[in-house]
């Protein structure tokens, strides 16, 4: 099994295979998962003091933040899976 690897910004990576969800961080939900995970010692901030524009939740239960729109995770996330489909 090979592993792939998502720029999350920064420099940044993340094993795509271990992504849940990327989402917006605006809702009180997802503020209070961020919070929750904070007091848990679970929370990565990859977000280098900028403004927090995706959560991005992994199998292992742990919560990053990224300072990349959700949008650009994913697509970076699809552009890689759709050139793994093509070298098969």
């Amino acid at each position: 099994m090979e592993i792939k690897l998502i720029n999350i910004g920064f420099g940044n990576i993340v094993a795509a295979n271990r992504i849940v969800a990327i989402v917006s961080p605006e809702s009180a939900p997802i503020k209070r998962i961020i919070q929750e995970a904070r007091e848990k010692g679970s929370l990565i901030d990859a977000t280098y003091g900028r403004r927090t524009r995706a959560v991005i939740i992994v199998d292992s239960g742990h919560i990053i933040l990224s300072a990349v729109q959700p949008e650009t995770v994913a697509n970076r996330l699809s552009v890689k899976e759709s050139s793994q489909s093509d070298e098969a």
